[in-house]
């Protein structure tokens, strides 16, 4: 038995060789000292860090103390047996693959250790390729959940919402008030004022913010083609229409379709919105066919619609539709008080993108920053820090807000 444990760790030391390397950090808890410090060496040969357990509590501390992308653990154990190590490992990380191994396995067993989160189940004696197969695997799935985290944390920072003045409060109270709910929603606002960072925070803090956030910005599609962007269209509908496509309310089916710029948007389509909206169903261009849809519709402008509909470019139905909730972001020359803020934290932002220790700004170019007026709101306060960040010293002064703030009005 002695010698077969011997050949069967050889051979899959060779193995390891020839496999993907894929540096992570293991986690084996096992009674059997063979088997653990065998696993360890093989492991540590392919580059890996390793660390090992004798027995449930030790593996639970070091879990605790430390991050691992995988952990190898028996579920004979004494002491605390490996299902229960499973749970408390959950209790403290639920991102960490648990891979279950055992001597004693049946179907039972496996099943149970699935159904409590382990990544997969593995009987000794160990099978060479499943064993290798299945720690990359968890591993590749360990560092996905890491990035699409850090990833995650930067597309919010990137639409934080930056402000403590009146009028922005304001904006993040009817964000809370109707975000929960289903009603539609039609926000106003300057152009580079942030109504699309509005619309995002609603879908965020909505029942629909695990499903799609699709944008469609109106006045950027050509009107003959807008009907095919929002329904979509069959092959053969029109000329260049060369195979079926899925139009943006069916890619927005249990999510949110954020119609920017609505008051762009032909009265054809506007038609045909307003019946997708009265009876949650559409037709692709091309066809008869009805297609039912489930999307939570958020609309922008920066057009005074009542004055559209008077003039005969909106309809007042579809206005009416739309507007269950009004939204109205501020300018930011109605909102001076929070340029401090916007300041650090665009200043930061900028930094972190090209890699550059954070610059600072001296009161008195914070104070210039407020004096300037901003048409471009924060559309172009964004551009300003970005140009002063590349052009200027580790301090921004005034002088450099002179300079560079708004270089085409000096």
């Amino acid at each position: 038995m002695q010698n077969s444990k011997k050949v069967f760790f050889f051979v899959m030391k060779k193995y390891l060789k020839f496999a993907n390397k894929f540096m992570a950090k293991i986690l084996v808890i096992d009674d059997e000292k063979s088997i653990r410090n065998t696993l360890k060496e093989i492991l540590e040969y392919e580059e890996h860090e390793v660390d090992a357990a004798v027995d449930g509590f030790e593996g639970l501390e070091m879990v605790e103390q430390n991050r691992y992308d995988v952990v190898l653990c028996d579920i004979k154990m004494p002491k605390m047996d490996g299902i229960e190590v499973l749970e408390k490992i959950f209790d403290i990380t639920s991102d960490t693959p648990v891979i279950m191994i055992s001597g004693h396995g049946n179907i039972d067993t496996a099943v149970e250790a699935i159904k409590k989160g382990a990544y997969d189940f593995i009987e000794k004696p160990l099978d060479l390729n499943r064993l290798l197969i299945t720690i990359r695997n968890a591993t590749d799935k360990s560092h996905l959940i890491s990035e699409t985290k850090v990833l995650k944390r930067k597309v919010n920072k990137m639409y934080e919402m930056v402000g403590e003045s009146e009028p922005i409060r304001y904006v993040k109270e009817m964000i809370d008030k109707v975000a929960p709910t289903e009603a539609r929603v039609l926000i106003s606002g300057d152009n580079g004022t942030g109504k699309e960072l509005v619309a995002r925070w609603i879908h965020e803090k909505s029942y629909r913010a695990n499903n799609p956030f699709i944008e469609v910005n109106c006045a950027a599609i050509p009107s003959e083609l807008i009907e095919s962007e929002l329904f979509g269209h069959e092959k053969g509908a029109f000329t260049s229409a060369i195979k079926q496509r899925k139009g943006k309310f069916e890619q927005a089916t249990g999510g949110t379709l954020f119609l920017d710029e609505i008051g762009d948007m032909s009265l054809s389509a506007q038609a045909k919105v307003l019946r997708a909206l009265q009876e949650s169903k559409i037709s692709r261009v091309g066809s008869d066919k009805e297609i039912k849809i489930n999307v939570r519709v958020i609309a922008a402008t920066n057009k005074n619609l009542k004055k559209e509909i008077e003039a005969g470019n909106f309809r007042e139905d579809l206005y009416h539709r739309l507007s269950v909730i009004f939204i109205r972001v501020p300018s930011l020359n109605e909102r001076q008080e929070d340029i401090p803020l916007l300041a650090d934290y665009f200043v930061s932002l900028v930094c972190e993108e090209y890699n550059l220790p954070k610059k600072t700004l001296t009161q008195e170019a914070v104070a210039e920053l407020q004096k300037l007026k901003w048409t471009g709101n924060i559309r172009e306060f964004r551009n300003a820090i970005e140009r002063l960040i590349i052009l200027c010293d580790t301090t921004i002064t005034e002088k450099d807000i002179a300079l560079f703030a708004q270089p085409l009005n000096r």
